[in-house]
């Protein structure tokens, strides 16, 4: 891991630490990982946007939900507002698998992975990183970083990201985040009945 990367995932690891709310540990360690990871020239390259494209970032945690039919996201950064509780399948997509095998994953450029699944209203993302959160035995969540050029997320990235999984997993459970996490998926379901 570079450098760049460990200071990252130092800093994230140090505001997982002093968050007081579960959200609070996905938001502050993700911001700054947000603002440091990734290839910031990345979106230069030939082909790597679309005409009219401008790179941008995204980050937050997905959580399986207390009925195992979701993963929810939370403490999102660069998200729309209006996808702030974002549900997405139990097995969707590349999250999905990250739950299903434990494993973190890096796709540098979505546009060669054909299970690649778009969640994000506005834009495919291009490169993404997974981390996933472990705990009783289990991935129960997982840290996610994505960009919209292709080639942006790289192997330093992915390290940072799995250097600060076990953190904002002790903070998610110091805070009391499971319980957090079930009374803020009745308000979503409730609001979809």
């Amino acid at each position: 891991m570079t450098a760049a990367a460990a200071q990252a995932a130092q800093g994230a690891i140090a505001a997982a630490r002093a968050a007081a709310t579960p959200e609070a540990v996905v938001h502050d360690a993700m911001r700054v990982l947000f603002a440091a990871l990734g290839d910031r020239r990345a979106h230069l390259a030939p082909g790597a946007l679309e005409d009219g494209q401008e790179q941008f970032f995204v980050a937050g945690a997905f959580f399986v939900t207390p009925d195992g039919l979701h993963q929810m996201l939370v403490g999102n950064t660069g998200f729309p507002p209006e996808q702030r509780r974002l549900l997405i399948p139990i097995d969707g997509g590349n999250p999905g698998q990250v739950i299903a095998s434990a494993a973190p994953l890096l796709l540098r450029d979505t546009r060669t992975r054909a299970e690649f699944r778009q969640y994000l209203k506005t834009a495919r993302m291009g490169s993404a990183i997974y981390a996933p959160l472990i705990w009783d035995g289990a991935a129960r969540g997982l840290i996610i970083m994505a960009a919209l050029a292709g080639g942006t997320m790289g192997e330093d990235d992915l390290a940072a990201l799995i250097a600060t999984a076990p953190e904002v997993t002790a903070g998610w459970l110091r805070t009391g985040g499971p319980d957090w996490l079930a009374a803020e998926y009745a308000v979503v379901t409730a609001g979809r009945a």
